[in-house]
């Protein structure tokens, strides 16, 4: 009778401590899910707003969805770098140049520790900075940073892709500018 009274203890115990962290777990990820559910709303907001040409108030609920994309995801995942990027976007209309570049670099840090050095996330990130380079005639800063994008892209999109083409245009009018004959491969 002993053993069946320790028996009993021992596997409510075990049952009762499973039980608890399987309602920890859900709890948990329900939380993280909400979390994203609202960073996904938020984002969409922003982009209903910006789209009715109400920049300021996108930029807010941009910067919001920042926010929560940090305190949910941690300051590293690639959801803080798609929310940067956002924000970037919303700095290039407004004109505020310095705002911007800051914000790029972070992103493409964030995709190149998140999700590796040759990923097309990675590409689109050094495609926003040299694009932003080129705007500000900062030619010789942006042409490795395009051939870099270029080089991912083909990579692990194909020469086909209309990335690697949108790249491709994105370069030769950089040598354009430059004074360079056109860009070729």
């Amino acid at each position: 009778m002993a053993t069946l009274v320790k028996t009993i203890n021992i596997l409510t115990s075990t049952w009762s401590k499973i039980i608890i962290t399987m309602i920890l777990a859900l709890s948990f990820y329900s939380s993280v899910y909400a979390q994203e559910v609202l960073w996904e709303k938020l984002n969409g907001k922003a982009k209903t707003l910006f789209k009715q040409k109400r920049f300021p108030d996108a930029l807010s609920v941009a910067e919001e969805a920042l926010k929560v994309a940090e305190d949910t995801f941690g300051p590293d995942h690639p959801k803080v770098a798609i929310s940067l990027n956002y924000i970037a976007e919303l700095y290039v209309i407004k004109g505020t140049y310095a705002e911007i570049e800051p914000l790029y670099k972070r992103a493409l840090e964030i995709n190149e520790k998140a999700l590796g050095s040759d990923n097309p996330d990675v590409a689109i990130s050094l495609n926003n900075l040299a694009e932003l380079y080129y705007n500000q005639g900062r030619y010789k800063e942006a042409e490795p940073l395009y051939r870099q994008a270029l080089n991912i892209l083909k990579q692990t999109l194909g020469s086909d892709h209309p990335e690697v083409a949108i790249t491709l245009e994105n370069m030769r009018a950089l040598y354009k500018k430059m004074g360079k004959d056109e860009w070729t491969e």
